[in-house]
């Protein structure tokens, strides 16, 4: 019986570490769904990217207020969480308080002092937060696609993290042996005389019971990211690293596209040949499912932190239109699952749905609306690109089903025609100057 404590420990750990596992096995596989895209290049330039980006938070702090809390509420929770090396070492070896055999006394202290400081801001700034998103009610937070599951996991997570800081503190407050070292305890000394009436026995009991339910918390935080936004706590960094490098304002010509226009420039080619080099004609053109957009897309999908960043920014939503940046993230991740659990369902295979991103997911309506004009890009905090989607999307309209709007129609033809967008005569474009 001495040792059972230790065995459930154990075996929480295990499970909860082999379910993390599993699900990590998944969202692998459900990204490399998409088509292979060439991110090898310009090293340090993606690794500096990353540490701005997604380390340092510089996009965050844009929006001063958001960005600063978030940066408290980062940086706390992953510090406090270091802790959770010493939790399993007590749990699975039978030791209390490790941290105090191996490290002085004075370093302790303050290691656990500083842990308990950020716990309190980390608290503070999740109030804010919960009082930003439910009291206040900023809009970017109540548009139409957060429907009751993305607006619920945005307080759920919250809750968690509320629940995490306090089991913390008052493990700290209710541990009579640290609290009498008079060392590190520079908050939960404030909360210790809540309990001065209590036995030994029963602070015993009460400090076991908040170790134990924060690190089961923790477990089941690890293990609830796949299921949530918060997914990006960990997916920032690649998606920072393999974030677009090109101008804002480039777009990606398709190679198939480029090598036809420079054959037909090209008086001396013959039109039937196709040479290594140029390689052969995709198999469609642009993307009308989740599998036609490439890995980085998906890793996309998948870090969107559904923040509303994008959206607020988005000139087409300002104006009542039904595009929402955010939207087709959170439906690219959707329909991403979807496929990812019709694999599951049959044995590594995908069978056909009769479904696709594109009508059952994205309307065209949202794709044709987008002006291209890059402010999502600019405003989102993890380097997400829902242009990309729209444009491959669009793509696919035009090139594989002839469906662009009327209007875009009539331009092409002018250009093709007048070699410029409007219905003039190119010998009528001087007369301007007569008038």
């Amino acid at each position: 019986m001495e040792y059972l404590p230790n065995i459930l420990f154990a075996i929480i750990l295990i499970i909860g570490i082999r379910y993390f596992a599993k699900n990590v096995k998944k969202l692998i596989r459900n990204i490399k769904l998409g088509q292979d895209v060439d991110v090898s290049d310009n090293k340090s330039q993606r690794w500096r990217n990353m540490a701005m980006i997604a380390l340092g938070q510089s996009k965050m702090v844009r929006r001063p207020i958001a960005g600063f809390l978030h940066v408290v509420v980062y940086v706390g929770f992953i510090i406090i969480n270091i802790e959770v090396l010493e939790i399993i070492i007590d749990g699975l070896f039978g030791t209390h308080r490790i941290g105090l055999k191996v490290l002085p006394e004075s370093v302790y202290g303050f290691l656990i002092g500083s842990f308990e400081i950020l716990a309190v801001l980390v608290f503070v700034s999740v109030i804010i937060f919960w009082i930003r998103r439910n009291i206040i009610k900023l809009a970017r937070f109540w548009k139409s696609e957060m429907t009751s599951w993305p607006k619920n996991d945005g307080n759920f997570i919250l809750y968690f993290e509320m629940v995490l800081m306090t089991l913390f503190l008052v493990m700290n407050a209710t541990d009579v042996h640290f609290q009498a070292l008079n060392s590190g305890n520079v908050v939960s000394q404030f909360i210790s005389p809540w309990f001065s009436e209590l036995q030994e026995t029963t602070l015993h009991v009460i400090e076991r019971g908040a170790w134990w339910l924060h690190i089961i918390g923790i477990f089941i935080f690890l293990n609830y990211l796949y299921f949530s936004k918060h997914l990006h706590i960990l997916l920032a960094f690649p998606n920072t690293y393999y974030g677009k490098l090109m101008p804002k304002g480039q777009l990606n010509n398709l190679e198939a596209v480029t090598n036809e226009v420079k054959m037909m420039m090209d008086p001396d080619a013959d039109p039937y040949a196709v040479t290594e080099e140029e390689g052969e004609a995709p198999a469609k053109f642009g993307a009308s499912d989740v599998q036609d957009l490439s890995w980085v897309q998906l890793l996309n999908a998948y870090t969107c932190t559904e923040c509303g960043r994008c959206t607020s920014e988005c000139p087409a939503n300002q104006t009542g239109k039904k595009l929402s940046p955010r939207k087709i993230m959170m439906d690219t991740r959707d329909r991403l699952e979807e496929v990812g659990k019709n694999i599951d369902a049959n044995k590594g295979e995908f069978k056909d749905d009769e479904k696709q991103l594109l009508d059952n997911y994205i309307t065209r309506e949202e794709l044709w609306a987008c002006t291209s004009c890059n402010a999502c890009t600019e405003a989102c905090p993890v380097s997400i690109d829902p242009l990309s989607i729209i444009l491959d999307m669009r793509r696919y309209l035009v090139m594989e089903q002839s469906a662009a709007p009327v209007e875009l129609n009539n331009m092409m033809t002018n250009i093709e025609n007048n070699g410029a967008p409007w219905p003039y005569n190119q010998m009528d474009r001087l007369n301007w100057k007569n008038e």
